[in-house]
């Protein structure tokens, strides 16, 4: 019963987080046509010390953040993460809910399950952390402009007045030129806090093996 309350407790904790960043300057930083992002890194944080289920929990509840943020104050490409912006119906609805809460999930999931491979192999704990913090932002981007690409291509296009063709490479442009500094300040933050909470808490981690 202590192990679920501390647990409970602890995702509640991360939660508040998560929340607090998504709705400061800090965790939504607003780009000419996107909004950039740090509210990945306690989603990544949580699903290391508390496990995959909690990571997806925590992502969930960034990509609900999302949604909301993109749409009381839409940018260029908000049609893509909320579903109230939608112009093409209830598969555009579907669409955005995956990108803006599905994609989000998928990174607490990941983070997770990559971070108990590396315990079960027994590898090196700062090597483990810097990995699974740029992978985990990568997650966040690659399954966020990748869906973008896939199922908004043709309104991409439309937004940046550009040629369809020509989409694939801006968001490769997106990926490289925000994604990969994104990754970077993730794998050093995750390292670095992580390591941090698993000194004052050093039994936390045990819950991500359950």
């Amino acid at each position: 019963m202590k192990k679920d309350t501390r647990y409970l407790v602890s995702v509640a904790l991360m939660a508040a987080i998560v929340i607090l960043l998504a709705n400061t300057p800090l965790g939504m930083i607003q780009l000419p046509i996107i909004k950039a992002t740090t509210v990945h890194i306690p989603v990544i944080i949580g699903a290391i010390l508390l496990g995959p289920s909690a990571g997806a929990i925590l992502g969930a509840i960034f990509g609900i953040c999302s949604l909301i943020s993109n749409t009381t104050a839409p940018t260029l490409l908000s049609f893509a993460f909320s579903p109230f912006l939608s112009t093409t119906g209830l598969a555009g609805v579907v669409k955005a809910i995956w990108i803006s809460v599905g994609c989000r999930i998928m990174i607490g999931v990941i983070s997770g399950w990559l971070w108990i491979l590396f315990r079960k192999l027994k590898a090196n704990s700062y090597l483990s952390l810097i990995i699974t913090g740029f992978v985990g932002s990568m997650v966040n981007t690659i399954f966020v402009m990748g869906s973008i690409y896939l199922l908004f291509a043709g309104q991409y296009a439309a937004a940046k007045d550009v040629a369809r063709t020509a989409v694939f490479g801006l968001i490769m442009g997106t990926v490289t030129a925000s994604g990969i500094p994104e990754a970077i300040a993730a794998a050093i933050l995750v390292t670095v806090i992580t390591k941090a909470l698993l000194k004052v808490v050093p039994n936390l981690s045990n819950a991500s093996a359950n």
